[in-house]
């Protein structure tokens, strides 16, 4: 019984991990249509937002929940998005995609893995050491060498903000304080970074593309499965500490997006392929051992 309520909640971080994954393809396709500039930042933040609200709308009943201490984690959340797309788009100005996941996925690791261990007493198991350095060893086994110019304070920015996204989940899911359902709290970050973003917008300068089909598609796209896939995450948080949880979606992101590319012009390479192997290798670790 036990042990099926386990796999359970693994299931669901493996379908969020499924969606982190194909997100990326909805991201490639808006950028293509519109642009990557800061107009292109906020109007995606924007309008996919917009369409993971109505999706969690939906989830939680149209029901709109709040409290004072979950505002404010979805206000802390909102920027936190925001700012971690600022220095993205910073950051790929100047290194490869390859290690730029690197510093992403990284932080999103470590840090919402460590708040867990030091904050909130998970236990630092034998399992969890191999398991970190295994997906270490594969992000550095996938990550390809490219030109590394000046600016390392948004790699670190990458690396910082996206581990945050994690804490501030791991904080808002142990707090003791009064607080909404996991499908409520997330409805709050969609309005928050909605909010966020329009009022930005008109301050931005920068002239974009007219918005094409494709590029509305992509946003509504993306944004579904992002809001989603975080609220599957916080749904597992209830169950599978931060530092078990974290480690498994950076393997598991890396093992489907690989997957995913063997139907896309830009194919595995062997160093790729080991990496996943090594991922595998750290998940059946952390799971079972």
């Amino acid at each position: 019984m036990i042990f099926g309520v386990f796999m359970i909640y693994y299931g669901l971080l493996l379908a969020a991990v499924t969606m982190f994954s194909f997100q990326f393809l909805f991201n490639g396709i808006f950028e293509k249509e519109y642009g990557n500039g800061i107009r292109a930042m906020f109007v995606f933040s924007a309008g996919s937002s917009l369409a993971g609200l109505v999706v969690l709308l939906i989830i939680n009943g149209f029901k709109i929940e709040y409290t004072h201490f979950s505002m404010l984690m979805a206000f802390l959340a909102a920027l936190d998005s925001i700012g971690y797309t600022y220095f993205s788009l910073k950051s790929l100005g100047r290194i490869n995609l390859s290690l730029y996941s690197m510093f992403a996925m990284l932080g999103g690791m470590i840090l919402p893995s460590v708040t867990g261990l030091l904050f909130y007493e998970e236990d630092f198991t034998a399992g969890k050491a191999l398991c970190f350095a295994l997906i270490i060893l594969s992000l550095l086994l996938t990550v390809k060498k490219g030109e590394q110019k000046s600016g390392y304070i948004y790699y670190m920015g990458v690396f910082v903000l996206n581990g945050l996204s994690g804490v501030l989940s791991t904080v808002f899911q142990n707090s003791p304080y009064e607080k909404t359902s996991e499908a409520g709290y997330s409805v709050l970050i969609s309005v928050a970074t909605l909010v966020i973003s329009l009022l930005f917008l008109p301050f931005v300068k920068e002239k974009g593309k007219k918005l094409t089909k494709k590029a509305v598609f992509s946003m509504g796209g993306y944004g579904v499965l992002c809001r989603v896939a975080n609220f599957l995450l916080l749904i597992a948080l209830a169950h599978i500490p931060a530092s078990a949880q974290y480690p498994f979606v950076t393997g598991g992101v890396m093992i489907i997006s690989t997957v995913i590319s063997f139907f896309t012009p830009d194919k595995p390479s062997k160093r790729e392929i080991l990496g996943v192997a090594v991922s595998f290798a750290a998940l059946l670790i952390l799971m079972f051992v």
